[in-house]
């Protein structure tokens, strides 16, 4: 691999700086609302699971 100078460097980290698009506002407010959604439902759902399987073990067990 080539070695480059490090003015040659951060001239090239400035240009791929420049090629940055941050979102906007409206983005990242309407992401973030679908992350938390998203979460409280995967949340719901593996507890759900959890007991399912919990309930199954205590079952299991009862037989024993």
């Amino acid at each position: 691999m080539a070695k480059i100078n490090p003015g040659e460097f951060m001239r090239q980290v400035q240009a791929e700086a420049r090629k940055v698009v941050w979102p906007t506002r409206q983005e990242t407010v309407s992401t973030a609302i679908f992350v938390a959604i998203l979460m409280f439902i995967l949340a719901v759902f593996f507890l759900g699971i959890d007991s399912l399987f919990g309930a199954i073990v205590k079952w299991l067990l009862s037989l024993a």
